[in-house]
């Protein structure tokens, strides 16, 4: 093991000791054993889910209760905001500087949202009798204060990891936020069976199923479509294969669709008017979780939002661009248009796989979640999360390991 690989492990294993010791230091002027009560009868479901990816801080309520999900919004929101402003694309395009004044967005959004969300947090838990010591404007602006602070710390925290340490920051912080909360329910789950409340038949099919889900994520997340490309040289021509992921969209769709899916319910429960709101209440109940109709529109939402999202981030024809500039080309495929054409037909076929792939990921777990009392969250975007991170901190290990002693890293 290298030096400077040493260095990097200790720094990743330093900020993330810092991370679980932040979801620990509970937000001031509240009541600890009040707030456990009201968290232990609403963890099955969506304050469940969040609990996972904090890190057991919504559990505890603590400074990082709030956790990245700010920072995230905020990255989608501008992803998203990229496909209809021409200036922000172009700035994607302009390197380092572009990337500075890029970050600068997502950072102020980020506040942005975090200030309203704990504002929010703090209107609904003064709403809580006996849970707040001293509600008033000094109790919200103190937890304004210290979730908006938690999450700029744990933004710092993650580019740290970046680019000291080892490994994607936002996808450790992420994996450890669910690892670390696992063996709490994999203890409730086998409590479950000793009491007899959950048979052996359930257990073993959840137990197959977690496997098999894994194994799925390790094979699609490892597997390449390799273009052959054929490079034009004075004196030579060299072949070499372009590796493609079959999943390029990575975890975005199964955001966007939870976004497409909640977001007009929301704004039907507050816009819609007295005479429109049985048919908002009809909708609500029919896309419940665990209804068929969930599953249905979830899945199409999913498949639709990885065509839209890898139409986003991959085009054709600035492949066929930059394939030019370079002087390649594929074998039996006539320059020009042609190129663009093939790339596009490629890539499709490999969004259908993707698609496919990602949607049969999020529906298993739901719906064993939705026919099985399990006491945690069970989610196919909490296993790619685990997965993707242990395979990533896989290969940048290998990376570091791999370069000689004085040979230093590009």
């Amino acid at each position: 093991m290298t030096l400077e690989l040493t260095r990097r492990i200790s720094v990743t294993l330093g900020v993330l000791l810092v991370y679980r010791l932040g979801t620990y230091i509970p937000l001031p002027g509240i009541d600890p054993s009040v707030w456990d009560q009201i968290f232990r009868s609403q963890a099955g479901g969506t304050l469940g889910m969040f609990n996972m990816f904090s890190g057991g801080a919504i559990h505890r309520m603590a400074i990082f209760a709030l956790g990245i999900m700010p920072y995230l919004s905020a990255a989608i929101l501008l992803q998203l905001l990229a496909i209809a402003s021409t200036t922000l694309r172009a700035l994607r395009r302009k390197g380092e500087y572009g990337r500075r004044i890029v970050d600068a967005y997502t950072y102020s959004l980020t506040i942005l949202l975090a200030v309203f969300q704990s504002l929010g947090i703090a209107i609904g838990l003064e709403g809580v009798s006996n849970l707040v010591a001293d509600p008033g404007w000094l109790f919200r602006i103190s937890t304004v204060l210290t979730l908006t602070g938690g999450t700029m710390l744990l933004v710092w925290l993650m580019s740290q990891i970046t680019a000291r340490g080892i490994g994607n920051g936002v996808t450790l912080i992420l994996f450890v936020g669910v690892v670390t909360e696992l063996p709490a329910a994999i203890a409730g789950i086998l409590e479950l069976g000793r009491l007899g409340l959950l048979s052996n038949g359930p257990l073993l099919a959840l137990l197959v199923t977690t496997v098999a889900l894994t194994a799925l994520v390790v094979v699609v997340e490892r597997a390449r479509r390799r273009l052959p490309v054929v490079f034009q040289k004075p004196q030579r021509t060299q072949h070499w294969d372009l590796p493609v992921k079959l999943n390029n969209a990575g975890l975005m769709p199964t955001i966007l669709a939870s976004w497409i899916l909640t977001v007009p319910m929301l704004i039907a429960y507050v816009f819609a008017p007295d005479w429109a709101s049985w048919i908002a209440s009809w909708i609500a109940s029919q896309l419940g979780e665990g209804r068929p109709l969930f599953f249905i529109v979830y899945a199409v939402l999913i498949v639709g939002c990885t065509f839209f999202y890898t139409a986003f981030v991959f085009d054709p024809d600035e492949g066929a661009e930059n394939l030019k500039r370079h002087g390649a080309s594929f074998p039996g495929v006539p320059p020009g248009e042609l190129i663009a054409e093939y790339i596009d037909r490629v890539a499709t076929r490999i969004t259908v796989i993707g698609a496919a792939y990602l949607a049969l990921i999020w529906l298993i777990p739901a719906a064993i979640t939705s026919s099985l009392i399990v006491p945690f969250y069970f989610a196919g975007t909490s296993l790619l999360i685990v997965v993707c991170a242990i395979i990533d901190l896989e290969d940048h290990i290998r990376g570091f390991a791999s370069v000689r002693p004085g040979v230093r890293r590009p």
